[in-house]
């Protein structure tokens, strides 16, 4: 059936240049109508959480003022907030799709891409419809921590609770060498160089989903 109304769209962009031009092209196309913009995740998420919501559909750029769509995603899954999400990213790293898609976003496209994919997403999502960039879906939960190993991941774990070598080698039996062994083999499999960096990639997998483990 036709829809009579246009599609109403919130922007959230901490960038004012972007927000002009996405209100501009918004402006120039009959479908759809600009009701707000934002600059933080904050405001997005109060957007997101009123009951009469005011907006059809939301453009989230990557980087907001006080968080990442990232972290907006997964505050809207913890919230159980419903909108339709179309997330507008200036980094091309695939890393960044794969977190989107982990965390349910409805679209994805690219700053630097020709203005009519933004609009054909905008469209399909106004729909009901997920419409992202081509991705390996095997791939999506393939992160540096779901390469590691049962026992990989438990040593991963009790360093995060703070365990220091001795502790680790005095609870499972072994010597403090062969703790540090392991531990040199863990970090060359995350590419970082300690435990400091080992424990932050740890807590920021957590973060985004039950993927770890995965």
């Amino acid at each position: 059936m036709a829809r009579d109304s246009k599609f109403k769209i919130l922007i959230a962009e901490r960038n004012p240049l972007v927000v002009a031009a996405l209100g501009d092209m918004i402006s120039r196309d009959g479908r759809f109508e600009l009701v707000d913009s934002v600059p933080t995740g904050k405001a997005f998420l109060q957007a997101a959480s009123e009951a009469d919501q005011s907006f059809d559909l939301a453009v989230l750029g990557w980087k907001l003022s006080d968080m990442d769509s990232g972290e907006v995603l997964a505050e809207m899954q913890r919230r159980s907030l419903h909108a339709r999400v179309v997330v507008f990213s200036n980094d091309h790293d695939i890393s960044i799709l794969k977190q989107c898609v982990r965390l349910g976003v409805q679209g994805f496209c690219y700053q630097f891409d020709d203005p009519a994919i933004l609009f054909d997403t905008l469209v399909a999502v106004a729909h009901g419809r997920i419409c992202i960039p081509y991705v390996d879906v095997s791939k999506i939960n393939d992160t540096p921590l779901s390469r590691l190993t049962a026992r990989e991941r438990e040593l991963l774990s009790v360093l995060a609770d703070g365990w220091t070598n001795l502790q680790i080698a005095s609870r499972t039996g072994i010597s403090e060498n062969t703790v540090k062994y392991h531990l040199k083999n863990l970090y060359d499999k995350l590419d970082v160089r300690n435990r400091a960096m080992a424990v932050a990639l740890y807590a920021s997998e957590k973060n985004r989903g039950p993927s770890v483990n995965a």
